[in-house]
């Protein structure tokens, strides 16, 4: 598959499910997911859930102003998340990034990602040493 050199709607939505594609067989992230969505990211719990994050990382990448919600707020229910989950799903992350973009665009999610997880994990008391 060739790179992608610019950020649009649909690829943000291949980087998105195979992200989660991923994160489904992820020991450590997995779970996570699983316990709220499911283990079959096509059910009916998880469509809408992509349809968020492919909202929310359009708004982030392209401006696009179709989501609207408030993306720290269903973790405070998750409960043991810790700088390891966030870490893996970083790494995960980069990882889909990488496959999908070429460097100079896929630096765009990267340092988005970066300061959304350190933001998440201060707000949720979840601190580094």
């Amino acid at each position: 598959m060739e790179l992608a050199n610019k950020i649009t709607r649909e690829n943000v939505e291949i980087m998105v499910l195979t992200f989660y594609g991923k994160v489904l067989k992820d020991d450590t992230v997995g779970p996570f997911f699983i316990a709220k969505l499911g283990d079959d990211i096509n059910n009916d719990y998880w469509k809408p859930h992509i349809l968020l994050l492919v909202n929310f990382w359009s708004s982030i990448a392209l401006g696009d102003e179709s989501y609207n919600g408030n993306p720290l707020a269903p973790h405070f229910s998750i409960g043991e998340l810790s700088h390891g989950v966030f870490q893996e799903w970083l790494k995960l992350f980069f990882e889909t990034v990488d496959s999908i973009y070429e460097p100079e665009v896929g630096a765009i999610f990267k340092e988005r990602s970066k300061i959304i997880a350190g933001n998440f994990m201060r707000n949720l008391g979840i601190y580094t040493l």
